[in-house]
């Protein structure tokens, strides 16, 4: 089973919530790092903690989630290691992993609704 690390700020908190089990029913274990309400909270807090598992190598792969995601991937991008892409639809995030061999999954919550980010 692959494992993956997901987290959001308090403004893509539903959004992280409905694709956790969906990423579990295609077979992957998903680990939150938070945020775990919709109390507002700092993104680049969270953002950082995913971006250093995935710097460190304990994981390979991450989505975060935020209102429009361009902070997060501000945040993400900055630590070695991390290729954080900002995907607003399906080409872009294939083309990202394909052509960048992105790790990091940015979705930003008030573009990306949960069938397209299911998708």
């Amino acid at each position: 089973m692959s494992n993956i690390l997901i987290a959001s700020d308090h403004a893509g908190f539903n959004l992280k919530e409905q694709l956790k089990p969906y990423l579990e029913k295609l077979g992957l274990k998903v680990k939150d790092l938070g945020t775990y309400s919709e109390e507002r909270c700092d993104y680049p807090e969270l953002a950082y903690k995913l971006a250093k598992e995935i710097s460190v190598g304990r994981f390979k792969k991450g989505i975060l989630i935020c209102y429009t995601g361009i902070g997060n991937s501000i945040v993400a991008n900055r630590i070695p290691g991390v290729r954080a892409s900002l995907c607003f639809n399906v080409k872009a995030a294939r083309l990202t992993r394909e052509h960048n061999d992105s790790n990091c999954l940015v979705l930003g919550s008030c573009f990306t609704g949960n069938g397209l980010a299911k998708e």
